[in-house]
Protein backbone atom coordinates (compact mmCIF):
# COMPACT_ATOMS: atom_id res chain seq x y z
CA UNK A 1 0.00 0.00 0.00
CA UNK A 2 1.01 3.59 -0.68
CA UNK A 3 0.12 6.74 1.22
CA UNK A 4 0.11 10.13 -0.52
CA UNK A 5 0.08 13.51 1.23
CA UNK A 6 -0.24 16.78 -0.70
CA UNK A 7 0.78 20.26 0.39
CA UNK A 8 1.31 23.73 -1.03
CA UNK A 9 -2.20 24.82 -1.93
CA UNK A 10 -3.60 28.20 -0.99
CA UNK A 11 -5.02 31.50 -2.17
CA UNK A 12 -3.22 33.29 -4.99
CA UNK A 13 -4.06 36.22 -7.26
CA UNK A 14 -4.47 35.78 -11.02
CA UNK A 15 -1.06 35.68 -12.68
CA UNK A 16 0.59 34.33 -9.55
CA UNK A 17 2.36 31.03 -8.96
CA UNK A 18 2.14 28.06 -6.62
CA UNK A 19 4.27 25.00 -5.94
CA UNK A 20 2.48 21.81 -4.93
CA UNK A 21 4.21 18.81 -3.37
CA UNK A 22 3.21 15.20 -2.83
CA UNK A 23 5.04 12.83 -0.48
CA UNK A 24 4.67 9.10 -1.12
CA UNK A 25 5.30 6.53 1.60
CA UNK A 26 4.77 2.82 2.12
CA UNK A 27 5.33 0.36 -0.73
CA UNK A 28 6.72 2.93 -3.15
CA UNK A 29 9.15 0.64 -5.01
CA UNK A 30 6.53 -0.52 -7.51
CA UNK A 31 5.20 2.92 -8.48
CA UNK A 32 5.59 3.40 -12.22
CA UNK A 33 3.62 6.63 -12.78
CA UNK A 34 2.50 9.62 -10.73
CA UNK A 35 0.35 12.60 -11.56
CA UNK A 36 -1.78 15.51 -10.46
CA UNK A 37 -5.53 15.75 -11.02
CA UNK A 38 -7.97 18.50 -10.14
CA UNK A 39 -11.68 18.69 -9.45
CA UNK A 40 -14.10 21.56 -8.85
CA UNK A 41 -17.54 21.17 -7.22
CA UNK A 42 -19.97 19.70 -9.73
CA UNK A 43 -17.18 18.95 -12.23
CA UNK A 44 -15.36 15.77 -13.18
CA UNK A 45 -11.82 15.08 -12.05
CA UNK A 46 -9.35 15.83 -14.85
CA UNK A 47 -5.65 15.32 -15.47
CA UNK A 48 -3.35 18.26 -14.76
CA UNK A 49 0.01 16.58 -15.42
CA UNK A 50 1.65 13.16 -15.10
CA UNK A 51 5.15 11.70 -15.29
CA UNK A 52 6.29 8.10 -15.77
CA UNK A 53 9.34 6.25 -14.48
CA UNK A 54 11.42 7.31 -17.48
CA UNK A 55 10.72 10.99 -16.89
CA UNK A 56 8.27 11.38 -19.76
CA UNK A 57 5.52 13.90 -19.00
CA UNK A 58 1.97 14.42 -20.16
CA UNK A 59 0.42 17.86 -19.70
CA UNK A 60 -2.92 18.65 -21.36
CA UNK A 61 -3.36 21.96 -23.14
CA UNK A 62 -5.03 23.54 -20.12
CA UNK A 63 -1.66 23.62 -18.37
CA UNK A 64 0.79 23.45 -21.27
CA UNK A 65 3.28 26.31 -21.13
CA UNK A 66 2.28 27.21 -17.57
CA UNK A 67 2.67 24.02 -15.50
CA UNK A 68 5.69 21.81 -14.87
CA UNK A 69 5.70 18.38 -13.21
CA UNK A 70 8.73 16.63 -11.75
CA UNK A 71 9.37 13.52 -9.68
CA UNK A 72 12.26 12.75 -7.34
CA UNK A 73 12.16 8.96 -7.09
CA UNK A 74 14.77 8.45 -4.31
CA UNK A 75 12.99 11.03 -2.13
CA UNK A 76 9.49 9.81 -3.06
CA UNK A 77 8.45 13.36 -3.94
CA UNK A 78 6.23 14.70 -6.71
CA UNK A 79 6.11 18.42 -7.51
CA UNK A 80 3.88 20.64 -9.58
CA UNK A 81 4.94 24.18 -10.47
CA UNK A 82 2.04 26.34 -11.63
CA UNK A 83 2.71 29.73 -13.20
CA UNK A 84 0.38 32.42 -14.54
CA UNK A 85 -2.56 31.03 -12.62
CA UNK A 86 -6.08 31.83 -13.78
CA UNK A 87 -9.44 31.79 -11.95
CA UNK A 88 -10.40 28.67 -13.91
CA UNK A 89 -7.49 26.84 -12.24
CA UNK A 90 -9.38 26.99 -8.94
CA UNK A 91 -9.97 23.41 -7.77
CA UNK A 92 -8.95 20.71 -5.35
CA UNK A 93 -5.67 19.19 -6.53
CA UNK A 94 -5.06 15.49 -5.93
CA UNK A 95 -1.91 13.39 -6.12
CA UNK A 96 -2.17 9.99 -7.82
CA UNK A 97 0.23 7.05 -7.95
CA UNK A 98 -0.03 3.94 -10.12
CA UNK A 99 1.78 0.79 -8.99
CA UNK A 100 2.34 -2.72 -10.28
CA UNK A 101 2.79 -6.05 -8.53
CA UNK A 102 3.15 -9.58 -9.88
CA UNK A 103 -0.55 -10.31 -9.43
CA UNK A 104 -2.24 -6.91 -9.70
CA UNK A 105 -2.04 -3.20 -10.44
CA UNK A 106 -2.97 -0.44 -8.01
CA UNK A 107 -4.13 3.17 -7.93
CA UNK A 108 -3.59 5.42 -4.92
CA UNK A 109 -4.93 8.91 -4.18
CA UNK A 110 -4.12 11.63 -1.70
CA UNK A 111 -6.72 13.67 0.18
CA UNK A 112 -6.10 16.76 -1.93
CA UNK A 113 -5.02 20.37 -1.44
CA UNK A 114 -7.14 23.39 -2.36
CA UNK A 115 -5.97 25.97 -4.90
CA UNK A 116 -8.00 29.18 -5.14
CA UNK A 117 -7.20 31.86 -7.72
CA UNK A 118 -9.05 35.03 -6.79
CA UNK A 119 -8.57 38.78 -6.81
Amino acid sequence: QVQLVESGGGLVQPGGSLNLSCVASGSTANIYEMGWYRQSPGKERTLVASVDGDGRTNIPRSGAGRFTISRNIPSNLLHLRMNNLKPEDTAGYYCRARGKAVDASYDYWGKGTQVTVYS
